[in-house]
């Protein structure tokens, strides 16, 4: 791939861009590891919202999408659709409770909520299960996507990639580790702008290029079924839409987005998204922010991304064969359609995905290792000076341990299946930690642990697949937690009341103050209220496709169920009073 002086200068520029804004928050950053890690908890909700949006586009976020379409068609994008019940769960349910947490990071309400050895254990475990090992498992394949990139694109032999990755992560880790997260989230604003306006330039110069010949001429090409929106369950398919089997759609739709911890997308709220909520300037912010990252996320992102992969398919009928590699033809449309100038804007998109992830997850983890272990095991006395060069010191730490974890992984899919697989059945212990006073500290413990002793016992003793692995790690683990929760004594009750009057859940608190009450009717109208979002959601997403696919009465039914839920929506969070000061 031939780039020209004008490409060159507009990916030089970008760089040098990212690196000033890091300077520029660096004085900030410095003042304390609030400033560091929470921007100082005043960021408005659209900033933290975009910041969100921008951080779940990795670089490969459109190549896994291109992989989906052109094996399952739009369809095949369900099996990330379905998180969008868990998101909206956390919007409506968790969001306000977070923020009232007060907290620096979400390993801290661990210790808020629970007590004694048990607690202290799970904090520390947890900062290094889920800041160091999952994180650079998250990053590694953020780096293999980019990987793919840098070997279609530039034709870079693959033994010669890594040092291009540790280039880049040096870069990433250099403005991340300056100005923390307030640096973050604006670069994030930058990269999100960038990396959308690339993506809807090179799916408005693929579909309307002589190859393809205009939508109408694309839908015509494309095989029977790929334009559908639902999957077919419970039976085999043309090979053209995404066709699940009863068991793989209940996994799919039914269980994964509760009971699986995914980064994004934790039950009860969690990791990045956690963080984004602590450091907004109040409750209904939290809320806000939230709920435009599912909007933004779900129904405002995927268009581009799809179109690009449609005309994939047709361009490129070998990524349908088996063994390719299907996800690379998003790159190779890049490298065929784009003109100079345009060429080094869509690299710089993708560089900009990338680092928008990488740096919400240097930062996310860094957090976890300097106020989870470090500061609370090791210099719990330490001045916040001492802290922040720890925190920078730390966010190169987790460069150079992701790096190593790259170099040891070659396959994306076999990350995400670990990730759900090694989480599957904590997610309920997340959400019920809120409403039910009786959960305690080995509860989690057990949550947490469980899935990999059922994972072993999968991969040494059965040749069991997805989604009957699935299944088994999901009933072992929730067994295992209720078990040792019903035999274990319950938290001390004055670290649950404490939790309680800081908090204020609804559930079953009663027993920990007595005039706690469980608002069956609240809960209901939230219930409903979830329901509502969710499907306003998913009929925006159809509404946008319907227009973008010129099915003009499609795109105007679901346009109006949209303007009906939204009607509804905004009646039932005024019962609810979900966004209140």
């Amino acid at each position: 791939m031939e780039l020209n002086s004008i490409d060159y200068g507009i990916m030089i520029a970008f760089v040098v861009i990212s690196v000033a804004i890091g300077l520029y928050f660096s004085d900030r950053a410095s003042k304390s590891v609030d400033n560091f890690f929470l921007g100082g908890r005043n960021l408005p909700w659209w900033l933290a919202g975009i910041s969100m949006v921008a951080t779940t586009f990795a670089a490969d976020t459109p190549l896994a999408v291109t992989e989906l379409v052109v094996q399952d068609g739009i369809a095949g994008n369900w099996l990330w659709w379905n998180m969008l019940a868990g998101g909206m769960l956390t919007t409506l349910f968790f969001a306000r409770y977070w923020r009232r947490a007060g907290i620096l990071t979400d390993l801290e309400l661990i210790e808020l909520r629970y007590g004694g050895m048990a607690a202290r254990f799970l904090r520390g475990f947890r900062s290094l299960y889920f800041g160091v090992f999952l994180n650079c498992l998250i990053i590694g394949w953020v780096n293999l996507a980019l990987a793919t990139l840098l070997t279609t694109f530039f034709d870079i032999p693959k033994d010669e990639v890594i040092g291009y990755l540790f280039g880049a992560m040096v870069v990433v880790a250099l403005y991340s580790s300056l100005s923390g997260l307030l640096g973050v989230v604006y670069t994030d604003v930058l990269q999100f702008v960038i990396a959308m306006a690339g993506c809807i330039i090179l799916a408005l110069l693929v579909v309307n290029s002589p190859e393809v010949g205009g939508m109408e001429a694309l839908k015509t090409k494309l095989p029977d079924g790929a334009l559908s929106f639902f999957p077919k369950v419970g039976g085999g398919g043309s090979g053209d839409t995404l066709a699940l089997g009863l068991g793989s759609f209940l996994a799919f739709m039914g269980f994964q987005w509760w009971a699986s911890w995914y980064p994004g997308n934790e039950p009860g709220g969690g990791g990045y998204v956690a963080q984004r909520m602590l450091s907004t300037k109040d409750e209904k912010h939290a809320v806000y922010s939230t709920l435009f990252f599912q909007v933004g996320h779900y129904a405002l992102r995927p268009w581009p991304w799809i179109l690009v992969a449609l005309c994939a398919v047709v361009l490129y009928p070998e990524l349908s064969e088996e063994g390719a590699n299907s996800g690379a033809g998003f790159v190779m449309v890049m490298r065929d359609f784009l003109p100079h100038g345009l060429k080094g804007l869509l690299i710089v998109a993708f560089f900009a995905a990338y680092m928008s992830t990488i740096s919400t997850q240097l930062n996310w983890g860094t957090s976890y290792l300097i106020n989870d272990l470090y500061r609370r095991f090791v210099v719990p006395e330490a001045s916040q000076k001492h802290l922040v060069i720890a925190s920078r010191l730390g966010t190169v730490l987790i460069m150079m341990v992701a790096l190593w974890f790259t170099t040891k992984m070659d396959s994306v899919s076999g990350v995400w299946k670990l990730l759900v697989e090694a989480g599957a059945g904590l997610g309920l212990v997340l959400i019920l930690r809120w409403y039910w006073w009786r959960i305690n500290a080995w509860s989690e413990i057990v949550a947490t642990i469980a899935p990999f002793l059922a994972l072993g016992f999968v991969h040494l003793f059965t040749d069991w697949e997805f989604p009957v692995s699935f299944f088994f790690i999901l009933s072992f683990t929730t067994v295992s937690w209720v078990v040792v929760t019903l035999l274990t004594p319950p938290e001390d009750k004055g670290v649950l009341l404490k939790f309680y009057e800081k908090i204020k859940p609804d559930g079953w608190w009663a027993p920990v103050a007595g005039h706690a009450t469980l608002d069956a009717s609240r809960l209901g109208k939230l219930l409903l209220l979830w329901v509502c979002g969710v499907v306003m959601v998913y009929s925006t997403l159809f509404a946008i496709g319907g227009w973008v696919l010129a099915e003009y009465q499609q795109g105007l039914q679901y346009t109006g169920l949209v303007i009906v839920l939204l009607a509804i929506f905004m009646w039932l969070a005024r019962r609810v009073k979900i966004f209140a000061d």
